[in-house]
């Protein structure tokens, strides 16, 4: 198992020192889930929500959390992300909304972080704009679904 990077010798949270790695381009996917009633999900898709186009407002919330996750996550590097993709997928058949993000940059450090809490924004920003209607909604598996580039090599995780 690898040692925990974030911690000093003395056992101190720290930021990472990334000056004499190698800049590589690197990309990281994450997912969520946002369930909620049949009848929830087909007032967003009809586009009758009294606070307007859901899915742009979270696709927006969730490219604006990757920008800003340095001041979000004490430990991030502020990053220049080259590129953030924000998907909301519907899915009928299991009253529920996928989110899956993607974030790619040139650079010294990784993108993981960038990708998980766009993903996790866009999922608050969805509940946000439907709890009026219902409470009940549940954020579910967010979580990292690959990563590539840089010195600890590619990640793939496997079905959920």
């Amino acid at each position: 198992m690898s040692q925990l990077t974030h911690l000093s010798a003395r056992g101190d949270a720290h930021m990472v020192d990334v000056a004499a790695k190698a800049e590589t381009v690197r990309e990281a996917r994450a997912e969520a889930f946002v369930t909620m009633q049949p009848e929830t999900l087909q007032m967003i898709l009809d586009g009758h929500h009294h606070k307007g186009d859901v899915f742009a407002t979270a696709r927006i919330a969730g490219i604006q959390a990757a920008k800003r996750t340095w001041d979000l996550i004490p430990l991030c590097h502020p990053l220049m992300l080259s590129s953030v993709e924000v998907i909301l997928e519907a899915q009928p058949e299991a009253h529920r909304v996928r989110i899956e993000t993607c974030c790619r940059l040139t650079g010294k450090t990784g993108v993981e972080m960038e990708a998980l809490t766009a993903a996790s924004v866009a999922a608050l920003t969805l509940y946000d704009m439907c709890k009026a209607v219902q409470k009940d909604m549940v954020i579910e598996q967010v979580r990292l679904l690959s990563k590539r580039g840089g010195k600890s090599g590619d990640f793939q995780a496997g079905e959920a």
